[in-house]
């Protein structure tokens, strides 16, 4: 499945590459595209097998959404929100869930943010609130959003015809994910369409044991990384046919053009490697100290991954000169997505340092929310 899954996303490639000027002027996916990508399975590889998905095994996770990535930052992190929170259905009673994913163009996306407010009534709950960064929200069949309960803090599973869509994603970069903010005013929602990340999940195979926020970020980092092997492969194009004015060689006979595209070879190179390496390695029997000390882990491959797919295309776009800079170069799309990924909280500074601390055996002074 993993292998033919895979074929199937590179041959979409590039389609999906010439599309991506286009993609990013419409700040959203086009349909023909969403389609594709529901038919291929992609986001139903986090739902349980029970329920008609592929419960995939993160480093297939990983794989797909570099891929994604590499085709179009922002269909890949599109796929990444889709086929992520397809985990939240392990968490939902098998009825519940079932009934989720009966729609053929299954997405499910949304915020987790507790930026919500729940009110308990008989069966479920009044839902009011506001939610931004929603990825992918015109094209999901459903939305989650977080929100702070009597209780403390639960997740929602909403219908996206009892919200508003408000149209305010006009961004830097990823300008295609149409990241926009979504509000429910007094929206009732049954109980059994709500859940906490914080409890065991209802699907007890070994996706869900995953740590369930290392699963929901581990696309940030492969999808970095499939920009950074974009703009690898378009600076390797740049540098074969542009000429040095003066010397009218090519110039990939510069040494620093050389040197830059080597070393941006070798950050993705390493911070794919670290990631996967990360997904799948052994850990002892949980314990408070190794559960820890594998998030911190996890999380931090997460991070570098990133960075180093922001400094792959740093180093690119500076060694391509002028040219770079014009709206129709890809290394300047490149270099404005990848930016923006590394705005995400999940992977910002706050996590490098709590994974540092943990490291360092401190874990007691590392909120459980922060990994």
């Amino acid at each position: 499945m993993a292998i033919s899954l895979l074929d199937d996303i590179r041959a979409l490639t590039p389609a999906i590459r010439k599309l991506a000027p286009q993609i990013e002027q419409d700040r959203n996916l086009p349909p023909a595209v969403v389609d594709q990508l529901a038919g291929l399975g992609v986001f139903k590889l986090a739902v349980p097998e029970q329920y008609g998905g592929s419960e995939a095994e993160p480093s297939l996770l990983v794989d797909v959404l570099e891929e994604l990535g590499r085709a179009d930052g922002s269909t890949g992190w599109c796929a990444m929100v889709g086929a992520a929170t397809g985990m939240t259905l392990a968490y939902l009673p098998p009825a519940t869930a079932m009934d989720l994913v009966r729609d053929p163009r299954f997405l499910i996306a949304g915020v987790a943010a507790p930026t919500g407010r729940a009110t308990p009534v008989e069966g479920g709950y009044r839902v009011r609130g506001r939610w931004a960064f929603a990825s992918a929200c015109r094209h999901a069949t459903h939305l989650v959003g977080g929100m702070l309960t009597p209780e403390g803090v639960r997740l929602a599973v909403l219908d996206p015809a009892a919200l508003t869509i408000h149209d305010t994603w006009e961004v830097a970069g990823l300008r295609g994910t149409g990241s926009h903010d979504f509000t429910a005013d007094d929206v009732l929602v049954p109980a059994d369409r709500t859940f906490s990340l914080a409890e065991a999940p209802v699907q007890k195979g070994p996706l869900y044991a995953f740590p369930a926020l290392s699963l929901l970020a581990l696309g940030i980092g492969a999808v970095s990384l499939g920009i950074a092997r974009a703009a690898i492969e378009d600076f390797g194009e740049l540098a074969r046919t542009k000429r040095n004015p003066l010397t009218g060689e090519a110039i990939a006979a510069k040494p620093a053009v050389r040197a830059a595209v080597a070393e941006a070879t070798a950050l993705h190179g390493a911070g794919l490697a670290y990631l996967r390496h990360s997904v799948t390695a052994v850990v002892p029997a949980a314990t408070p100290e190794t559960d820890a000390l594998r998030r911190a882990r996890l999380r931090l491959a997460i991070s570098t991954a990133t960075r180093n797919a922001a400094r792959a295309v740093d180093l690119l776009y500076h060694a391509a000169g002028g040219s770079a800079v014009y709206d129709s170069s890809p290394l300047q799309r490149h270099f404005r997505d990848v930016h923006v990924a590394t705005q995400h909280a999940m992977v910002s500074g706050d996590v490098t340092e709590a994974a540092g601390a943990v490291l360092l055996g401190l874990a007691d002074s590392v909120p459980t929310a922060r990994l």
